[in-house]
C-alpha cells in the first residue's frame, strides 16, 4: 500500500525533526569533546546533517505542510535521542551516534522507501537516496577515529542498548489528531 500525501508529509517532518536534533546534539558535543580529531568529524557531520534536514524541510513544504516544518517523534524515540544526548564520554558519543542511532535511522529511511511509490514520491526518493549515500561515508569517517584516537573505544553494550530501544519502536511518527469538522453542527 502506497503512502498518502499526509502520511508522507508527517513522516518526513518527523525525520526532519530527528535530523535537526542530531545536528544540534553534534554541535553541543563539539566544545565538550576534548579530542580534536573527533571535533573535526563532528563538525563535518553537522554540515551533512544540516543539509539533510534542509532537504527534508523543503520536501515537507511540497507535501502541503509549512516550509521546514518538523514533527516531534513518539515519546519512545525521544527517549533514544535523550539517552544519546546525555552521553558524556567521547567513546559513548561516537559509538552511540555512528553505531546506534545513524544506522537505525538509515533503516527507517529504507522502510519508507519500501512503502512509498517511487514515481509519485520521486523527489523524496531522491532526497533519501542522497542521505543514504552520505551515511556510509559518515560511518567510515567515524570508524577511522578508533585508529586515530585509540583511547576512544567502541562500546558494544552501549550501542546495543540504543539499538534495542530504537528497534522496539514500531511507528516513530506521532500522527497529529485529525480536526473534526464543525460544519453542519447546530
Amino acid at each position: 500500500m502506497s503512502l498518502g500525501v499526509k502520511e508522507r508529509g508527517e513522516t518526513l517532518a518527523t525525520l526532519r525533526y530527528i535530523q535537526v536534533q542530531i545536528m544540534e546534539m553534534l554541535a553541543r558535543w563539539v566544545p565538550t569533546t576534548p579530542e580534536m580529531e573527533v571535533k573535526l568529524v563532528f563538525g563535518t557531520h553537522i554540515w551533512d546533517v544540516a543539509q539533510h534536514a534542509d532537504a527534508l524541510g523543503k520536501r515537507v513544504h511540497e507535501l502541503r505542510m509549512p516550509l521546514q516544518h518538523s514533527l516531534r517523534p513518539v515519546e519512545a524515540y525521544m527517549e533514544v535521542l535523550a539517552k544519546l544526548s546525555a552521553a558524556q564520554e567521547t567513546g559513548q558519543r561516537v559509538a552511540g551516534m555512528y553505531g546506534g542511532v545513524l544506522p537505525c535511522l538509515a533503516n527507517r529511511y529504507r522502510q519508507y522507501l519500501d512503502r512509498t511509490d517511487p514515481l509519485m514520491d520521486a523527489p523524496t526518493v531522491r532526497i533519501l537516496d542522497r542521505i543514504l549515500h552520505d551515511h556510509p561515508r559518515m560511518l567510515h569517517e567515524s570508524e577511522e577515529l578508533y585508529s586515530q584516537v585509540p583511547h576512544v573505544l567502541p562500546n558494544p553494550v552501549w550501542v546495543g542498548e540504543l539499538r534495542e530501544m530504537e528497534s522496539a519502536i514500531d511507528d516513530f511518527v506521532q500522527h497529529p489528531p485529525v480536526a473534526k469538522s464543525t460544519q453542519g453542527i447546530a
